[in-house]
């Protein structure tokens, strides 16, 4: 079986102002299939920066990193596109849900770019849905839900398309206790359960806890990867400023009618 992600010397540097800007210096990790990681680290340490590139929302400087086996470099930003569909699933901390649509279509919303006719991604959305505990909020706008409900929304579009990895960008960021602890509790079922790959960014202590492998990040460095023991082995430097989540909303809303 394949490394669910595989980085090696990953670099990352940007123009700001111009003057250049290491973000990421030398990172090296792998991620096996069914792992929980948590990536932890204070603002600006290049946690986000290195989560966009592990979920080839980013391309690196330089640096080689792998997807199931599948080298990314090689690829044009439409394979990059597609191979991501398939293979990765995103939750950011502010939802990213469409305003006006129902929490079925906006599950189904990975499944309109590949294609899938109308009755099969309203199926497995309503699945989706179902697996998160919102079966009875099918219809339910956005705007009628919660922040937890909106959140377990954007867990079931991430696990709509079977993905092997999901990436979680602080998760429970604008969530109070109550509902981050049900989301949390809900990405430790659908991990042991489906044996889906989690990678976690987030600031919060508690939070990493329900990792079973952190990667401690601060000033540059990877200070710890508790499955080495120490910040000296497979892992090189990181750290730097972080670039914002990208904006996943896709086609008009129009579009998944």
């Amino acid at each position: 079986m394949n490394t669910a992600l595989e980085a090696v010397d990953l670099k990352r540097s940007y123009q700001l102002e111009g003057l250049s800007v290491e973000a990421l210096r030398g990172v090296s990790l792998r991620i096996e299939p069914g792992e929980f990681v948590a990536i932890i680290g204070p603002s600006g340490s290049g946690k986000s920066t290195l989560m966009h590139l592990l979920g080839c929302l980013d391309r690196p400087t330089s640096g080689a990193l792998r997807v199931n086996g599948v080298e990314m470099s090689g690829l044009s930003d439409t394979s990059l596109a597609e191979l991501r569909n398939r293979t990765i699933g995103f939750v950011f901390q502010s939802f990213h849900l469409l305003g006006r649509t129902s929490a079925l279509d906006n599950v189904a919303l990975p499944l309109v770019y590949r294609g899938t006719g109308k009755a099969e991604r309203r199926a497995r959305a309503r699945r989706a849905l179902e697996a998160v505990g919102l079966g009875h909020r099918l219809d339910h706008r956005p705007s009628q839900m919660s922040g937890g409900e909106q959140q377990r929304v954007a867990i079931a579009r991430a696990l709509v398309g079977e993905p092997s990895v999901l990436l979680a960008d602080e998760p429970t960021g604008n969530l109070d206790t109550r509902n981050g602890d049900e989301v949390m509790a809900i990405l430790d079922r659908l991990n042991a359960e489906s044996g889906v790959a989690i990678v976690l960014v987030t600031h919060e202590p508690e939070v990493a806890a329900h990792a079973r492998r952190q990667i401690h990040v601060r000033d540059g460095l990877i200070e710890l990867d508790t499955a080495l023991g120490d910040g000296g082995g497979r892992s090189g430097e990181a750290g730097g400023s972080e670039v914002g989540p990208v904006d996943p909303r896709g086609p008009d809303e129009g579009e998944l009618r």
